[in-house]
């Protein structure tokens, strides 16, 4: 959706980390109820269906995974050069792939396809080289009002949230450019 987006329009995308439920233990928890029940009323169908759109894969969660790791270790690619990237190949090895990306053979995996040390990338993240900057991270976007992912924050001022087609996107440019031109 990103590289689509950025093939019509000149954006930056910074990959920002938040935590849904800062409580998930590490190795996951079950999903609650109202998820389970919001996958009968269509909602993860409609996920099913944008992907397919796109020629993607997608393969629904079944578990809450724990994302600390996989935010520290996207801050670690980012300081590498490669944070777009590992972002991509760790999506798609989440929601195309099925994989927990709460484990390091999935995020060293994810790093080695970018280029990227993934042992090293590891043992950065374990020393808690990244901890307190995605932590003050995920503040800020408590602090601007996420509560949901994705979000997608534009000119620090529009938000659209939730997983969106790209017309969605194109309108919600359309009408900021419209307004800038005001």
């Amino acid at each position: 959706m990103v590289d689509l987006l950025k093939q019509d329009y000149d954006v930056e995308v910074e990959w920002r980390p938040f935590y849904l439920n800062p409580n998930t233990p590490p190795e996951g928890m079950e999903l609650p109820d109202y998820i389970k029940r919001g996958r009968s009323n269509g909602s993860e169908q409609r996920l099913i269906d944008m992907a397919n759109g796109y020629a993607l894969p997608f393969v629904p969660v079944d578990r809450i995974l724990n994302t600390r790791l996989a935010h520290e270790a996207t801050q670690y690619a980012n300081q590498h050069g490669q944070a777009a990237a590992f972002h991509k190949v760790v999506f798609r090895k989440v929601y195309g792939e099925g994989q927990d990306i709460s484990t390091w053979n999935v995020l060293r995996s994810a790093a080695d396809e970018v280029g990227l040390d993934g042992e090293h990338m590891q043992q950065a993240v374990e020393s808690g080289m990244y901890t307190q900057e995605v932590a003050e991270q995920v503040q800020q976007a408590y602090a601007i009002g996420v509560s949901g992912v994705p979000t997608y924050v534009i000119n620090q001022r529009y938000a659209l949230v939730g997983a969106q087609p790209h017309q969605a996107f194109k309108n919600a440019l359309a009408q900021i450019l419209a307004k800038k031109d005001e």
